[in-house]
C-alpha cells in the first residue's frame, strides 16, 4: 500500500527552516521532493519523503525537536481545505468527530481519534506502526499541531490536562513544557492530548452551516475517491487505533465497521487472511515501534497490546523474532 499526505503536511517549512538558516531546497531535493512542493497544497506526496525531509531538518540543525517546533508554527494550516470544515462545525466534538471522519481524505498513513470516557477527552493520532524514518518527528509535530487547533477552537479556554508521548524523550521534559504549556508524559500508549470532556460541547460561535455544508459536499466527493482501500487494510487501521485502549476483539471490531464478525470473517477470507492474522501481524509491528521509540516496560506493552498476560506476549515475541524479548532488546543498537 502506497502512504499519501497532502503537500499541506509541509505548510510553512520553506519559511521555518530558513528561520533556523537551513536551505528548505536542498532538504526537500534530498528527500526527493521538488523545490515548488507547496505550490499545490492538496498535491499528494509520498508519506515517506515527507518524513524524511522532517528528519533531514532536524539533523540540519540539531535540534531533536524540530518537529514539535514545526508543528507550533504550522498549526491548522496544515490541514489545508478540511481546515474550513472543522472551524464551521457546530461544536467542538462535532469539529474533532468531523476531522477524525474526513482525515483519510489528507493524510492515508494516520488516524485522528476522539475517545471520551470518565470526564476526559482524549485526542491522538494513530500511526501506521512501521519502522519509518523520521516517524518521532511526525509524532510531535502532530501534538504540535493537535495543540494550535485546540487552541484556534477553545481559544484561551485550552487548558489541556497531559500531552503524551509514546516515545522516550529527546529533550528535557522542561524544554517540553516550555513548547507546550504542560508537563509531557513518555513512554505512553498513545501521543494524545487530555483535557476535559465538557469541552466538546461547547459551540463554536462564529460557525457558518452554509459553507460547512459546501465543504462537506466537497469534501465527500474527495472521500469516494479513496474509498478504494482493501478490507484489510481498514482492520488494521481500527486495530492500530484501538489496541492500547485495551484488548480489541473481532466482535468490536465488525460492531464499528457495522457488519456482523461472520461476515467481516468471510470477507477477510475471500482475500486471503483472517482476522486474528491481521491482529497478529498489527501487534508485531506496534511492538517494534515500541520498542525502538519508548522505554515502556514489557509489562506496559503487554497490558498496551490486549495480551491477558506476559507470558502471551512473550510466547508471540518468541515465534515472530526466535528470541525473548529480552535477548532481541540486547541485541540492538543503543539509542542515540
Amino acid at each position: 500500500m502506497s502512504y499519501l499526505t497532502r503537500a499541506s503536511s509541509l505548510h510553512g517549512f520553506n519559511e521555518f527552516a530558513r528561520s533556523l538558516q537551513l536551505n528548505p531546497v536542498e532538504l526537500l531535493r534530498e528527500a526527493g521532493l521538488p523545490r515548488n512542493v507547496l505550490d499545490d497544497p492538496d498535491a499528494l506526496i509520498a508519506f515517506h519523503r515527507f518524513a524524511r525531509v522532517l528528519e533531514l531538518a532536524g539533523n540540519a540543525s540539531a535540534n531533536p525537536l524540530f518537529g514539535l517546533e514545526f508543528g507550533l508554527y504550522q498549526g491548522v494550516g496544515i490541514f489545508g481545505s478540511l481546515l474550513y470544515l472543522v472551524r464551521n462545525a457546530n461544536n467542538v466534538g462535532d469539529a474533532l468527530a468531523d476531522l477524525s471522519r474526513y482525515f483519510h481524505v489528507h493524510d492515508n498513513y494516520g488516524d485522528v481519534r476522539v475517545h471520551r470516557a470518565d470526564g476526559l477527552a482524549h485526542l491522538y493520532y494513530a500511526t501506521e506502526a512501521q519502522n519509518l524514518p523520521g516517524s518521532r518527528h511526525v509524532s510531535e509535530l502532530v501534538m504540535g499541531v493537535g495543540h494550535q487547533l485546540m487552541r484556534t477552537l477553545l481559544g484561551s479556554r485550552w487548558q489541556p490536562m497531559a500531552a503524551t508521548f509514546q516515545h522516550a524523550p529527546a529533550a528535557s521534559a522542561a524544554r517540553y513544557r516550555r513548547l507546550l504549556g504542560v508537563a509531557p508524559r513518555f513512554n505512553s500508549a498513545f501521543d494524545a492530548w487530555l483535557f476535559d470532556a465538557r469541552w466538546l460541547d461547547i459551540s463554536l460561535t462564529d460557525a457558518d452551516p452554509a459553507l460547512y455544508r459546501l465543504m462537506q459536499h466537497q469534501l465527500d466527493a474527495m472521500s469516494s475517491q479513496h474509498n478504494t482501500t482493501p478490507l484489510p487494510n481498514d482492520v488494521q487501521r481500527l486495530l492500530r487505533s484501538f489496541l492500547p485502549s485495551g484488548r480489541v476483539t473481532v466482535d468490536c471490531i465488525a460492531d464499528f465497521m457495522s457488519m456482523s464478525p461472520r461476515s467481516l470473517q468471510r470477507h477477510l477470507a475471500e482475500q486471503g487472511t483472517s482476522f486474528q492474522t491481521l491482529l497478529d501481524e498489527t501487534r508485531q509491528a506496534m511492538t517494534v515501534r515500541y520498542l525502538e521509540e519508548s522505554d515502556m516496560s514489557l509489562m506496559q506493552l503487554t497490558d498496551v497490546l490486549g495480551y491477558a498476560n506476559q507470558s502471551a506476549f512473550s510466547r508471540a515475541f518468541q515465534r515472530w523474532f526466535g528470541v525473548s524479548p529480552r535477548q532481541w532488546l540486547k541485541q540492538q543498537t543503543p539509542r542515540v
